[in-house]
């Protein structure tokens, strides 16, 4: 006879989140990647001859020695847009926002990570404008004011990438378009509006990167389940994007030839202007890109408050 017992067998415990492993390695690498691009960038377009002149044949000078407002009605629209983003108060709405959700979604490590990232790229980027010199080489389209990296362009790639950090992985594609559309955005209002060159552009979006990288490999633990740690996003094609930027952002400024004798030869119009936006949004583009394939097989659940593993979505 066997005896049965009245209360069915307690459910087992979930086994604990696997180590980080690979998914970190990469992370960690990929961020090395974009901290040698944005030293390539200010090597190559603030310090040398020829990479000065290719940004000032991109945004040229207004008036032959003017301000760097481009001469286009785009000019409104375009401080509009740095009015708005700008807003302190607006900031502070999306990195509370930041925060929400990652309670929201079970991630509150990762919200408290993303925040401290948005603070740490702004901090960044102010530290970098006032260390990197922009010296005098004689180049007529320029001048020796600093403003590499963009503080705007590098708090909106920052907030972007944040978000990635409390969004559940089905959800990422669809916050990352429209979010690289808006840091599109934002660069291209900095250049129209003549606050920053285009190096400042990518200067901006790389320090945002390297600074997400290690953020993301300390958080990141392979996917439980079919799929998970495998696939393309996990392997090599996961690197192209943050590493493809170090073989052709930095080496336009060396391959724009060396810098124009007379200002007169500069062209006028908003050929360069064009130019400089479409080269800066594809630059952002193939970022996001290469980084959400690389979080395809990562998530960033991490230890709760009380010391157990939040579960993954």
């Amino acid at each position: 006879m066997h005896l049965v017992s009245p209360h069915p067998p307690a459910t087992p415990p979930q086994p604990p989140l696997p180590p980080p492993g690979r998914p970190a390695g990469r992370l960690l690498l990929a961020g090395l990647g974009c901290l040698l691009g944005f030293v390539l960038t200010a090597v190559g377009f603030v310090g040398t001859a020829a990479g000065q002149s290719l940004d000032g044949r991109l945004l040229p000078r207004a008036e032959r020695g003017g301000g760097y407002e481009q001469p286009t009605d785009l000019v409104g629209p375009a401080k509009a847009v740095l009015a708005c983003f700008g807003d302190l108060r607006l900031l502070g709405l999306l990195v509370g926002a930041v925060l929400l959700l990652g309670v929201l979604n079970r991630r509150p490590w990762a919200g408290l990570a993303g925040v401290l990232l948005v603070g740490a790229a702004v901090v960044a980027a102010g530290a970098a404008k006032q260390a990197i010199l922009r010296p005098d080489l004689a180049v007529p389209t320029s001048t020796t004011h600093n403003s590499f990296p963009s503080g705007h362009v590098t708090a909106a790639m920052a907030l972007l990438l944040a978000a990635l950090l409390v969004l559940p992985v089905p959800a990422r594609w669809w916050v990352a378009l429209p979010g690289a559309v808006g840091v599109c955005a934002v660069g291209a209002a900095t250049m129209i509006a003549g606050w920053h060159r285009f190096s400042d552009v990518v200067g901006g979006v790389l320090l945002a990167a390297t600074l997400f990288c290690p953020v993301a490999a300390a958080l990141a633990r392979p996917r439980p389940g079919p799929g998970g740690g495998t696939g393309p996003g996990g392997g090599p094609l996961g690197l192209l994007g943050p590493l493809g930027l170090l073989g052709g952002v930095p080496l336009l400024a060396f391959l724009g030839g060396g810098p124009s004798p007379h200002p007169e030869d500069v062209p006028v119009g908003l050929g360069g202007p064009f130019a400089a936006i479409a080269a800066g949004g594809g630059l952002v583009l193939l970022l996001v890109a290469g980084i959400l394939a690389m979080l395809r097989p990562v998530d960033f659940a991490g230890p709760t408050p009380h010391g157990g593993q939040v579960p993954t979505s």
